[in-house]
């Protein structure tokens, strides 16, 4: 059967567990199951080698009570297995892992082909970056042979107008990818990703299964990561490969098995200790511990936390000098050399205002707005749509410019005075771009939680809305929250972040369930 949508037919399906797809959605999630279960099978014995590498290159992590080290666990299991899932908070050791595992892979087999991606262009240039600061300790030969960077998704499957050029016929080149910031992936480019990738080579998946999920339908790595489950012979191996009996390696209690042998979750943070402000106040949201987390906020007893709690439409005095504040360093970087992109990129990613709506008076619109006539005021310049320090978020992908949704330009004039705007290159460097070429764009001084993923800034002011609303849940303020990395404002009345921590995201994805099935041939 179908039901007309405009001109396009969508057929619909009715599942045993009363699911309705789209058939379109149903074929992608049947196809996607049918892959990671092909994808989650052994890819060979630890060796001696491997074992011998891992315990130098994890050394620093060995603890004086004996506890796992679930870094070089996580490592291990990447080698063993084809597809492995690794699920943890910013600053839980994440990329830390990744250089081992790539270190490992490539002391093995010195061609190993090799490619980083992540879904957006901020997460793939934060990949980037943090491979490369903490490679430095690894042999020069290594290094030598490591990625040089991670791109996009979208860049790595070549899309074009057309669709994707790489796909199950012309699969791509690699015998190992490594997939970062992975919450981030939907249903659909998740099945062309993984369609992309050669049978035989390994998968990894990073992200943090307490994120927001992809926008767009599914939930992609939260069904992946729910199951940290080690079958016997599995645990033993690593236990062997991480000089700790097979009881250290007991995971979590989870739901049924859906992919044993495949995730591993990170716990523990090295960026910000549980009890430390952003660590703690991050800890309850995500417990659900709404009546203790107001408590906390109440009492300040953390500098890097603040909480404004105010009500009304508009954010009140308090918040809109905090915001002025926040934004002082990059009024001062552009009036110290407008020309110098390297500096006023750094001044504008230390702070961000993350709103969890667009419209309204505590919106993206609103924010952007204010600090639009703030920088036009501070720097001396007319009214009008461009002005030189406007950031800009492309909207929506232009294959001819090589722009792609989610990319952030700065305004910024020429020896001449002439704007354009400038993006970083990939490679390094920077791109000028004439405002009238740009494909549909926001102003980006400020940006939803949504939109912020896959990025980090040193402060971050979330701003909530006057009332609660169905788009505020635990796993948005939990995301917004764990954007900054020294310290975090909040604003917005008590009911509306108690009404936020007591709602989380539910999905009726079928993914699990169609993996506990048998894949059709």
């Amino acid at each position: 059967g179908g039901e007309e949508f405009g001109q396009a037919r969508c057929h619909r399906r009715v599942q045993a567990d009363g699911r309705l797809y789209l058939q379109r959605e149903f074929d992608h999630e049947r196809r996607l199951a049918a892959r990671l279960k092909e994808a989650a099978r052994p890819a060979g014995g630890l060796d001696a080698a491997m074992t011998a590498r891992l315990a130098e290159l994890f050394a620093a992590n060995v603890s004086a009570d004996g506890a796992p080290d679930w870094q070089r666990a996580a490592a291990a299991l990447a080698l063993r297995q084809r597809l492995a899932v690794v699920s943890g908070g910013p600053g839980t050791g994440k990329t830390t892992t990744v250089v081992a595992l790539l270190a490992c892979l490539l002391a093995a087999d010195p061609g190993c082909r090799i490619a980083l991606a992540a879904p957006t262009g901020k997460a793939a240039a934060r990949l980037t970056d943090a491979i490369r600061q903490r490679a430095a300790s690894l042999p020069a030969d290594i290094q030598a042979r490591l990625p040089q960077e991670a791109s996009t998704v979208h860049r790595l499957l070549r899309a074009g107008p057309e669709g994707f050029f790489h796909d199950a016929t012309r699969p791509l080149a690699l015998d190992a990818l490594i997939v970062d910031e992975a919450s981030m992936l939907d249903l659909a480019l998740a099945r062309r990703l993984l369609d992309a990738v050669p049978p035989g080579a390994r998968i990894v998946l990073l992200g943090d299964k307490d994120q927001l999920a992809a926008v767009e339908s599914g939930a992609v790595f939260a069904e992946l990561s729910a199951d940290p489950s080690l079958t016997p012979d599995c645990r033993a191996e690593l236990a062997a490969a991480c000089g700790v009996a097979p009881e250290a390696l007991q995971p979590p209690p989870s739901r049924a098995a859906v992919l044993p042998d495949t995730v591993i979750w990170f716990t523990r943070n090295f960026r910000f200790a549980a009890d430390s402000g952003i660590g703690r106040l991050a800890t309850l949201v995500n417990g659900g511990r709404g009546d203790e987390a107001l408590a906390w906020l109440r009492a300040g007893g953390d500098a890097s936390v603040r909480w404004h709690d105010e009500a009304g439409r508009e954010p009140g005095e308090a918040v809109r000098a905090a915001i002025a504040a926040g934004v002082a360093p990059y009024v001062q970087a552009l009036r110290a050399d407008p020309q110098d992109a390297a500096a006023v990129t750094r001044a504008f990613e230390r702070f961000r205002v993350l709103c969890a709506t667009r419209d309204g008076g505590r919106g993206v619109a609103a924010v952007n707005q204010q600090l639009g006539t703030l920088l036009r005021q501070a720097l001396g310049q007319p009214a009008g749509p461009w002005f030189v320090g406007r950031p800009v978020m492309v909207r929506r992908n232009d294959y001819v410019l090589k722009l792609f949704n989610g990319d952030i330009g700065i305004t910024l004039p020429d020896a001449a005075g002439e704007l354009a705007v400038v993006f970083p290159a990939p490679g390094g460097g920077w791109r000028r771009i004439a405002p009238a070429r740009l494909p549909p764009h926001d102003t980006a001084f400020g940006m939803t939680v949504h939109q912020s993923q896959g990025s980090e800034f040193e402060q971050v002011l979330l701003l909530l809305p006057e009332r609660p609303s169905r788009v505020l849940t635990r796993e948005l303020l939990y995301t917004g929250l764990t954007r900054a990395r020294d310290a975090v404002a909040v604003a917005g009345p008590a009911e509306v972040l108690a009404a936020a921590i007591r709602s989380p995201t539910r999905r009726r994805s079928g993914l699990a369930a169609r993996l506990h099935e048998t894949p059709t041939t």
